[in-house]
């Protein structure tokens, strides 16, 4: 073999082998599609079985159904501020240390965590910043869990059906007469 060729071959491996541990081979990468928000594919599976406790799927679809969690983190990361996303991304991040175990668990417990973990409050420690990261980021999943979920087209069209315009005025009919109230007019 000759000499250049190994030489070039060594320096390439070598090279290589410099830059293997800068390189980040976890499965657990950050999603591109929130700009300012720092959410992985798993801290987005623990917002879904969240939304799934607050609105679960009975009857009808629940929330992780519809889709809320990407409702929620597109949300999070168009409407807020900057502290506030932070504090978001703070609260998801601390979340699995104060709820340990908590996709094993049956819905009673899931339930009682999330309104534990709402009422936390915050003090001038790391740990009391945890508490009121966590009490932001279950308030602020719970507030756009609900918007979301009455603001989806399932339950716009499907469910309780919209009416851009309340019905037509009819005078003579009697209020024990009407079946099914709108709730929009």
């Amino acid at each position: 073999m000759n000499r250049r060729i190994a030489l070039r071959h060594l320096a390439l491996i070598s090279g290589g082998l410099a830059f293997i541990p800068s390189c980040d081979f976890s499965s657990d990468d950050i999603l591109s599609a929130y700009k300012n928000l720092k959410i992985t594919q798993s801290q987005k599976q623990l917002l879904g079985n969240i939304s799934n406790v607050i609105i679960p799927a009975g009857e009808i679809k629940g929330a992780l159904d519809i889709e809320v969690p990407d409702f929620i983190l597109v949300m999070v990361n168009d409407c807020m501020d900057s502290e506030q996303q932070t504090l978001f991304t703070t609260g998801i991040t601390a979340f699995p240390e104060f709820a340990k175990g908590f996709s094993s668990l049956g819905n009673k417990e899931k339930e009682a965590i999330i309104l534990s973990g709402q009422k936390l409050e915050g003090d001038e420690t790391e740990a009391g910043a945890n508490n009121k990261a966590i009490s932001f980021f279950l308030n602020t999943t719970k507030r756009f869990t609900i918007q979301g979920y009455m603001a989806s087209e399932y339950i716009q069209s499907e469910v309780i059906p919209y009416s851009l315009i309340p019905g037509a005025y009819n005078g003579s009919v009697l209020i024990s007469d009407i079946q099914k109230p709108r709730i929009n007019g």
